[in-house]
C-alpha cells in the first residue's frame, strides 16, 4: 500500500453571519481538486486520499451591497476550475499559484461592472497532496496547524498592523486593538499581480488544520483556539464551538472555519523532538 493510500482526511466547514451583520460575505470550499468536484458543506466528510488532491479554502469578500459576497464566491469558483485543469499540467505548487492568479484576474474583471466597483476578497487556501499540504494566503484570512497540543500559525497577515509588528513598531497586543487592524495590503481582485508566498507542511498523524476568516481571529485569541481544538471530541464539534465563542465575544463580523483532521499509517507520528517549524518549507515565488 502506498503512503497516500494510507492517509485519511476528515473535514468539516461552516460559515456564520455573526451576531451583528445581516449579510454573509464569506465563502468556503471543500473540494476534490483532482476531479473538480465540490463536497457538501456542513457535513462531516471522511475518506482516504489515495491519489486525489483536495482543496480547502476560505474567502472573505469586501465591497458595497452584495459585491463582497460575489467576490468571495467568484474567487473560489475560479480557483477550483483553474486548479482542476492545472493539476494535469503542472506540479501542485505551480497549479495552486496559477489558480489564485486566475481568480485575481476574474475578480478584477468583474469589479468593473456597475455596483461592483472596487470589490475584492481575502483568501486562505490549502491543497492537500500526498502527505503534504501547501498553504497560500492573501490578506488576513489565516491557516493554523494543531499538532500534539501545539498551535502554529502557518500564514502571515498581509495587513498594515502586521507590517508594523514586523518592523518592531507595534506589539501583537497593540495590533489587536488598533483602529487600523482591518487595513489589508493585498486582496484578490484589487491589484494587477499578487505577491504570493506559499508554505508547504509535511503532515503528521493526528494533525488538525484550521482555515478561517478574520471573523474568528478578531474575536478569539490563539490560546483559546488551541484550547477549543484540543478539547473538542471531533472536528465538527470544534468548528461549531469556535463559531459559538466568536459570536459570544461580539460576533462583529462573519465567521467561517474549515477544519481537517489527518490520520492513517501513511503519516509518521509526531515526536517530541520535532517542532512544527521543522516541517515547514516556504516556497519562493
Amino acid at each position: 500500500m502506498s503512503r497516500t493510500n494510507a492517509v485519511t482526511m476528515t473535514v468539516y466547514g461552516r460559515s456564520d453571519v455573526g451576531s451583528v451583520r445581516t449579510n454573509n460575505e464569506d465563502s468556503l470550499l471543500i473540494a476534490d481538486a483532482t476531479y473538480g468536484q465540490p463536497l457538501a458543506i456542513g457535513e462531516l466528510e471522511s475518506a482516504g486520499l489515495g491519489d486525489r488532491q483536495m482543496l480547502l479554502a476560505v474567502s472573505d469578500g469586501m465591497g458595497g451591497e452584495n459585491a463582497g459576497e460575489v467576490a468571495s464566491a467568484l474567487t473560489l469558483e475560479a480557483m477550483l476550475r483553474t486548479l482542476n485543469y492545472a493539476l494535469h499540467q503542472a506540479l501542485a505548487v505551480d497549479a495552486l499559484r496559477a489558480s489564485i492568479d486566475q481568480a485575481n484576474i476574474e475578480v478584477s474583471d468583474a469589479s468593473h461592472q456597475p455596483g461592483r466597483e472596487g470589490m475584492g476578497a481575502t483568501l486562505v487556501a490549502a491543497l492537500v497532496h500526498d502527505d503534504f499540504v501547501t498553504i497560500a494566503g492573501v490578506g488576513d484570512s489565516r491557516a493554523y496547524l494543531l499538532r500534539a497540543g501545539t498551535l502554529a500559525r502557518l500564514t502571515r497577515d498581509q495587513s498594515y498592523v502586521q507590517a508594523l509588528i514586523d518592523r518592531g513598531e507595534m506589539t501583537e497586543e497593540e495590533a489587536a486593538h488598533s483602529p487600523q487592524k482591518n487595513v489589508i495590503l493585498q486582496a484578490i481582485g484589487r491589484m494587477p499581480a499578487l505577491s504570493l508566498p506559499l508554505t508547504q507542511v509535511e503532515l503528521r498523524r493526528g494533525d488538525i488544520l484550521l482555515l478561517c476568516s478574520d471573523g474568528l481571529t478578531g474575536e478569539v485569541e490563539d490560546g483559546l483556539v488551541r484550547e477549543i481544538l484540543t478539547n473538542a471530541p471531533s472536528i465538527d464539534v470544534g468548528c461549531e464551538r469556535l463559531i459559538e465563542v466568536a459570536n459570544a465575544h461580539g460576533g462583529r463580523d462573519n465567521v467561517t472555519c474549515v477544519l481537517a483532521h489527518f490520520d492513517g499509517q501513511g503519516l509518521a507520528a509526531p515526536t517530541p523532538e520535532e517542532t512544527i517549524d521543522e516541517c515547514l518549507r516556504t516556497v519562493l515565488e
